[in-house]
């Protein structure tokens, strides 16, 4: 074969499998959204978070994940945290309010939000953010995996790094509505129908074990879930008397049938918007 063959093969070689996408430019932006084929990061302008001060009810997992979060930015050891139960109660919320509180005194912190769906190029992401500068939150919203769901060990890619180990620049914060990432009857099934019924579900169950932080979220009582209201209308300068607000917050909740974080905010949205206060 001639060397001009070989050349157009090698050229062809090259075009089917392209060079590793390069890093942006990180100081650009606070926060990224990683995206798969083709791989980049892409910055998000402005993060769609509250002040931590308004999330009510959740003062333990706030204090423990912000000093968890201060340690990691200062460049000391920190652990990979999973914020887990009840819906609504501001798991993600949490989050990103304390990446935001923690951004003046460390502005190297970065926030990259993965959907689970895409944690089976997840190696590829490490790869862009190793070696960086900056410190990087890699954040994955609502994960849980269902039956015959192999995603979760594309994860243990972060959490554990294989042989190069995960970077030192990166720490993992996920949530899930389940303590373990997989349904109870999933579990349950596990254990008995298969021939090792521990060893089935171990695998999986082990993944939650990998988080050096657990962080649960339970549901709100009522005085939280008007305190919460009462907070957001002291933030946004929405004014209502007390006896109002009381009455139109508790008949809100008994329509929707739940009492959440995210109750709460549901109506004081549509309260703000009655009353001509604008939120931006």
């Amino acid at each position: 074969m001639s060397k001009k063959a070989l050349r157009r093969i090698a050229d062809a070689l090259e075009r089917m499998s392209p060079p590793p996408a390069a890093a942006p430019d990180f100081t650009q932006a606070a926060a990224f959204v990683w995206h798969p084929d083709p791989d980049r990061l892409v910055p998000v302008p402005q993060v769609n978070r509250m002040p931590v001060e308004l999330l009510i009810g959740v003062n333990r997992a706030r204090d423990t994940l912000m000093a968890n979060t201060a340690q990691f930015a200062a460049g000391m050891p920190a652990n990979n945290a999973l914020l887990w139960g009840a819906r609504g109660m501001g798991k993600s919320s949490l989050v990103k309010a304390v990446h935001g509180a923690l951004q003046a005194d460390y502005p190297q912190l970065k926030v990259v939000e993965v959907q689970r769906e895409d944690l089976p190029s997840i190696g590829r992401c490490l790869n862009m953010l190793r070696g960086a500068s900056e410190r990087f939150i890699m954040f994955c919203d609502d994960l849980s995996f269902g039956h015959d769901d192999a995603h979760y060990k594309s994860l243990k890619a972060v959490l554990d790094g294989g042989i190069e180990g995960r970077p030192e620049n990166v720490v993992l914060y996920a949530t899930s509505n389940r303590r373990h990432l997989m349904p109870r009857d999933m579990i349950e099934n596990e254990r008995s129908s298969a021939i090792s019924p521990s060893e089935a579900v171990e695998e999986k169950v082990s993944l939650s074990d990998r988080f050096g932080l657990w962080l649960g979220f339970h549901p709100c009582d009522q005085d939280d879930y008007l305190a919460m209201i009462r907070g957001y209308c002291d933030a946004y300068g929405v004014d209502i008397d007390a006896d109002t607000l009381r009455a139109e917050a508790i008949e809100w909740q008994a329509t929707r049938g739940s009492r959440s974080g995210r109750v709460a905010w549901q109506y004081f949205t549509d309260l703000a918007g009655r009353r001509g206060v604008r939120l931006s």
